[in-house]
């Protein structure tokens, strides 16, 4: 009655090892490295190419920052103030979803003095909001309509590309031309050329263009809108690339 244990024991210790040696198996195959000829030469290149576009997308912060003896009157104005803005926003035609409250606070403000502890004079509430114009065309009137209605913190814009990916795919062919070229340079050099591509892995970024600070205004302009130029945009793709060379 007591050898069903020591077999089920057994069955499971050899059933442990046949999945250890498997998966040791499967471990040592994946890390293998690629076969090389015995006169091959690994070549290691890295190259990189941009694309540039003109942004399509601009965000900007905005807000209103009131101040008054109380917390409730600084906030009670603020919303007043935001209200205006945020209904010269809808206005301008920017969607709900483009625009995002990024903060709200009420702050005390204190005098100072030698020899005393600070003293409360005040209080000041902000509250800013994160705004997407998705039409740059749009973006000096935008501008313009939130000084006009109390907006008095205006940030930015910074510019970005809505749909990147087609730059990056140029971006990335180039590239590796640009490895491919390199390779064909150094093989030519050696008197070798290139038998293959071993192995290629890839890099990248966004280089947006500057963001142009906005100096606040008292009051809206009455002439011509702010001026915006959003510059061009540098998409990247950077590529390592490992050949093979041989005669």
């Amino acid at each position: 009655m007591f050898r069903r244990p020591h077999r089920l024991s057994r069955i499971l210790s050899a059933a442990f090892a046949a999945a250890l040696v498997s998966g040791l198996a499967m471990t040592a195959s994946a890390q293998t490295p690629p076969t090389i000829a015995n006169d091959g030469t690994l070549l290691s290149i890295s190259a990189e190419a941009r694309a540039t576009r003109v942004p399509d997308i601009a965000t900007l912060s905005t807000g209103v920052v009131t101040q008054a003896v109380d917390a409730n009157a600084a906030l009670r104005e603020n919303t007043e103030r935001m209200s205006k803005v945020v209904a010269a926003i809808k206005a301008a035609g920017i969607a709900e979803r483009d625009v995002q409250t990024t903060g709200i606070s009420i702050n005390p403000q204190y005098r100072y003095a030698d020899n005393q502890p600070p003293t409360i004079t005040g209080y000041q509430a902000h509250n800013t909001l994160n705004v997407k114009v998705r039409d740059i065309a749009k973006l000096g009137k935008v501008l313009d309509a939130l000084v006009a209605v109390g907006a008095n913190q205006v940030n930015g814009p910074s510019f970005e590309i809505d749909n990147p990916e087609e730059a990056y795919d140029e971006a990335r062919v180039a590239a590796i031309k640009k490895a491919q070229h390199r390779a064909e340079l150094y093989a030519k050099a050696l008197g070798l050329r290139v038998r293959r591509v071993v192995s290629i892995n890839e890099g990248g970024g966004y280089t947006p263009p500057v963001p142009m600070p906005m100096m606040m205004r008292a009051q809206a302009m009455e002439t011509a809108d702010t001026p915006v130029s959003p510059g061009e945009s540098s998409l990247s793709a950077t590529v390592g690339v490992v050949f093979e060379l041989g005669r």
